[in-house]
């Protein structure tokens, strides 16, 4: 997607969102070619996203 940054902050939701497929799903980490250790950060900031209702759970 785009240049690793130092942090993954959950407020970043444009960030956050090209790592989401049109139905509001993560993208694994083959097909987002992440590290592992970067992965898991962006899957926990976009599940905290979710939560504060920054990014939606599904879309319609």
């Amino acid at each position: 997607m785009s240049s690793l940054p130092k942090y993954v902050d959950y407020k970043n939701t444009q960030y956050l969102k090209g790592f989401i497929t049109p139905h509001a799903r993560i993208q694994g980490a083959r097909r987002t070619s992440m590290p592992a250790s970067h992965q898991r950060k962006i899957e926990k900031a976009i599940k905290h996203a979710r939560f504060m209702g920054l990014l939606p759970y599904i879309s319609q």
